[in-house]
């Protein structure tokens, strides 16, 4: 198990609060839904341990639908008061578009919100993860870690950019020493993954 910020920096638990934080950062629509705009891309995940073989698969992105500041506000209440599960039950019923990999069926996306600065859009993404028959079974550990999240860097002008994506990764609202409050995610077991290729189509 390692702590996303160890592989990419503190810098982006900053990034992720905004995902629940109204106005934190640069100019941000407000719309609940919006037309169709999708995206598609390379997915490279890492090995780990001995496996150092890294992974390539194609990914789809479809976004109908932004969480308002309400509601990004009424989630990080249900977090920082009830902890992960309680978000995860709240944010069950959103739908604000999907995320396919490869050959399995999409997820619903549950939480997206966007910040835009010198012309980049950052697109912050939430979701229930995959998970396997086995884990439920066995009742692994790795079932402490429910969410997908994608941060997806996007050039307005041209659509294309790349981004990051952890496959099972668990949220909590955390203080540490003289910090501020912050959201801290944990991923698990491994590295996160690069979406690389990425390009847009639609809704723009």
């Amino acid at each position: 198990m390692k702590k996303f910020y160890v592989f990419c920096g503190m810098l982006f638990l900053f990034y992720f609060s905004l995902i629940f934080v109204p106005d934190a950062f640069g100019q941000r629509r407000n719309n609940n839904r919006r037309a169709r705009e999708s995206y598609t891309g390379t997915i490279l995940s890492y090995g780990t341990g001995t496996n150092t073989r890294t992974v390539t698969r194609t990914f789809t992105l479809s976004l109908t639908g932004e969480t308002s500041n309400e509601d990004a506000v009424r989630f990080l209440g249900i977090l920082q008061n009830r902890g992960q599960n309680a978000l995860l039950d709240a944010i069950d019923d959103e739908d604000l578009g999907y995320f396919s990999v490869g050959a399995q069926l999409g997820r619903k996306l549950n939480v997206v919100r966007e910040s835009v600065e010198g012309g980049q859009r950052r697109i912050f993404i939430v979701f229930e993860r995959w998970t396997e028959f086995a884990e439920a079974r066995g009742g692994y550990r790795s079932l402490d870690y429910p969410f997908g999240v994608i941060e997806l860097v996007v050039d307005e002008r041209t659509g294309r950019g790349e981004g990051t994506y952890i496959a099972a990764a668990k949220i909590r609202w955390t203080r540490s020493g003289n910090d501020a409050n912050q959201v801290e995610i944990e991923n698990f077991a491994t590295f996160p993954a690069r979406l690389l290729g990425v390009r847009r189509s639609g809704g723009r």
